[in-house]
């Protein structure tokens, strides 16, 4: 009995995803194939000019816009964004800091705030169970 080992793929949305970028700004071959975990991993590491390209200019998908502007994805969609922005567009209201952005960064920093709360205690309560053992 031999066996039979065949590569892993996935869809292009999927490699999209993990790649930062956004699907519909692919290349057609891109978009209508199937990526290898291979090709995947040969896109990470030697990336070709259009996603080079892309990273550097958009259009981006909602992760990375929101990462840029320092807020979260659900703070994108109250402020109103639900389309893809280019660097450019997310520059461009960096610098016109309307007051959703404002408010929306204060509520991600203090998630964070809070998040290292949480982290700090946790870690206080296992050094005390291990001490107490």
């Amino acid at each position: 009995m031999t066996t039979h080992q065949t590569s892993q793929t996935m869809k292009p949305a999927t490699a999209a995803k993990k790649l930062g970028v956004y699907l519909q700004a692919t290349p057609a071959e891109f978009q209508e194939g199937v990526v290898t975990r291979a090709e995947l991993t040969a896109l990470q590491t030697d990336p070709p000019a259009w996603l080079n390209d892309l990273r550097r200019d958009g259009p981006h998908p909602r992760p990375v816009v929101a990462a840029k502007l320092g807020i979260s994805i659900a703070g994108l969609a109250r402020g109103g964004v639900t389309e893809p922005l280019t660097t450019e567009q997310i520059d461009a209201l960096k610098q016109e800091d309307p007051g959703w952005l404002r408010r929306e960064r204060s509520v991600q920093a203090d998630v964070r705030k809070e998040a290292a709360r949480i982290k700090e205690l946790q870690q206080d309560k296992q050094e005390r169970e291990r001490q107490g053992k």
